[in-house]
């Protein structure tokens, strides 16, 4: 489902000599929605403080297998004692809406049961200081960072019991959060997700056959990445009726799926090409 903008662009900004002060929100039209987007491993740091627990993005990340460099999230960008500071370059930006995810496994550590308070008034916090600056909250519930309990307890995305926890963890933040947040993405790209993270085995939780490009200690190549992503559709399916059917009435918001496109071309007008360029769009982006 497409959200109700005329133009909804993420920019990543790559800050190499740049400041923030290089980039001015008057080159774009007025229409233009400029905006920047993160993910909760990826900044927040704090990996061990106040009552959050491991993710498989921790698990992978300290066994040596983060990508390119070797490091983990343990403290990252540390948005999480830092985000007013965040918020106060986005709002010198002059940045309309900022996209960024929830931990999961630090509002509710176990994946399931009891709600952390401290990640609950985290969350709160970057909420409120975003709309106190004018900045348009879109969050993600999931980017690739599921408790590492639930990976343990029935190993995550390839069981179908995923889909009754991530639709009661998503219950808690339409609930929490909804008031000021308008919109949502149940699952962040979860094309590549299910690719990489359960065919090549590149990404958490590292599952591949072991013909594929990472050295996987567990899954299936050839049938895992269905099974996740299945289970991701299904997923998505029983939260977006939850809030279409609970919240929106009330709150008003938009709830999508993030998909990772590329464009393919034809190599020649022949039939064959076009149809084999159809074909590759089919498999990386239409299945959804």
């Amino acid at each position: 489902m497409a959200f109700a903008l005329r133009v909804l662009v993420a920019v990543i900004l790559v800050l190499f000599s740049w400041s923030a002060h290089s980039l001015s929100r008057d080159e774009f039209p007025s229409d233009f929605v400029f905006g920047a987007s993160t993910s909760a491993y990826q900044v927040e740091g704090a990996a061990n403080e106040d009552g959050r627990k491991p993710s498989i993005w921790d698990t992978f990340s300290h066994a040596g297998n983060a990508n390119i460099y070797k490091g983990d999230g343990d403290v990252s960008c540390d948005g999480y004692h830092k985000y007013k500071e965040d918020v106060q370059l986005m709002a010198n930006m002059g940045l309309d809406a900022y996209r960024f995810s929830i931990s999961w496994s630090r509002l509710i550590p176990d994946g399931k049961g009891a709600i952390n308070p401290k990640g609950l008034e985290y969350y709160n916090n970057l909420i409120n200081e975003l709309t106190s600056h004018g900045i348009q909250p879109h969050v993600t519930l999931h980017h690739w960072d599921l408790p590492q309990t639930l990976e343990d307890e029935y190993e995550g995305w390839i069981s179908r019991k995923i889909v009754y926890d991530f639709t009661a963890y998503a219950d808690v933040c339409f609930r929490e959060f909804g008031d000021r947040v308008k919109y949502w993405t149940t699952v962040n790209e979860v094309n590549v997700f299910a690719t990489f993270g359960y065919g090549f085995g590149t990404v958490p939780p590292q599952r591949c056959s072991p013909f594929s490009l990472a050295n996987c200690s567990r899954g299936n190549s050839s049938t895992e990445p269905y099974l996740a992503a299945h289970h991701m559709l299904l997923a998505h399916a029983s939260v977006a009726r939850l809030y279409n059917k609970k919240y929106k009435g009330v709150q008003h918001g938009f709830i999508g799926l993030n998909v990772l496109t590329i464009g393919f071309v034809p190599l020649t007008n022949t039939s064959g090409d076009i149809i084999a360029t159809q074909r590759a769009q089919d498999f990386w982006i239409r299945w959804n």
